[in-house]
């Protein structure tokens, strides 16, 4: 096995149950706010990395980039999320070539929403390389070349070589598992390293699925949206494709009083890593703002 080239995969390589969790940038120019709450809450010994993404569900914000750089300032190892919907090969292998300059060494690699659920859907989306033709770029930018040849027909050569920890997604609730079996295999194909899942609450769906790809050897860490409401666990179940809230976790919100909320979102949260941690390498939580509980879940998860 070659050096890990983060912590985030020593951590991995080591075999210890790893914790990501994730940040968004602003819309708009204040990254003040985001930067505080992730050095007062998520610069913790038991985070191994925070993601950072990239104009998520199609909302025009600051960059990934921006926010990966400016979590390492601070001395946070960032995940960057890199969608193909907004930019070609030509600027996907730049920017990663950019963010190794930066000292960015992981990548989430994403195909990303399409623009017609975010608030530009007359945007033009690129969809130039699916997600896993990123992680393929990924491996030719590390074999020392790019996509593309000389005018003399020969691979083109980089003037020094990056490498990266390399990651991918899959929906493990679905609906259909064996796509997504089938989906992650050729992720793994490609250069897949590591894998974050999206939103698990159904223990017994996530050990079927962990069981169908028993045969795909990179870690995989379970994904956990952080519920703040009863509303918005019904929101998900009806708007997201292949995530399931069980009707009892959507009762626990629904009895729980406002003020005793941000509490039983806490308990659930940890409930669910208790569960889940037998059969997967991690978790990584998407807190959406409410990152000042990732101590406690961590705690109560007795992590």
């Amino acid at each position: 096995m070659s050096e890990p080239v983060s912590n985030f995969q020593k951590v991995i390589n080591e075999g210890e149950f790893a914790v990501t969790a994730e940040i968004g940038p602003p819309k708009g120019i204040n990254m003040g706010p985001v930067m505080e709450e992730a050095e007062k809450h998520l610069k913790n010994e038991k985070v191994a990395a925070v993601n950072v993404t990239d104009i998520q569900t199609a909302v025009m914000r600051a960059s990934s980039m921006l926010g990966s750089k400016l979590l390492l300032d601070i001395g946070i190892e960032p995940v960057l999320q890199m969608v193909t919907r907004d930019r070609n090969r030509l600027a996907l292998m730049s920017d990663l070539l950019s963010a190794y300059i930066f000292g960015i060494r992981n990548v989430l690699a994403l195909t990303g929403d399409h623009v017609t659920m975010g608030d530009h859907p007359g945007a033009k989306a690129v969809y130039d390389l699916d997600s896993v033709g990123l992680l393929q770029a990924l491996a030719k930018l590390e074999s020392g070349t790019d996509m593309g040849f000389d005018f003399k027909g020969r691979p083109n050569k980089l003037d020094g070589v990056p490498e990266f920890f390399k990651g991918c997604c899959v929906t493990p609730c679905a609906d259909c598992v064996e796509p997504q079996v089938i989906k992650l295999e050729k992720k793994v194909e490609a250069g897949a390293q590591f894998c974050q899942t999206q939103a698990v609450y159904e223990t017994e769906s996530f050990e079927r699925f962990m069981e169908m790809a028993d045969s795909i050897d990179i870690p995989i860490l379970a994904g956990i949206v952080v519920l703040k409401s009863a509303g918005m666990a019904k929101y998900m179940n009806g708007n997201v494709p292949g995530v399931k809230v069980p009707k009892e976790i959507t009762q626990e919100l629904s009895d729980t009083p406002k003020d005793d909320r941000q509490k039983k979102t806490v308990e659930i949260t940890a409930r669910l890593i208790r569960e889940l941690k037998p059969f997967c390498s991690g978790v990584h939580l998407m807190t959406l703002g409410w990152d000042h509980l990732v101590p406690e879940i961590v705690e109560q998860a007795d992590l």
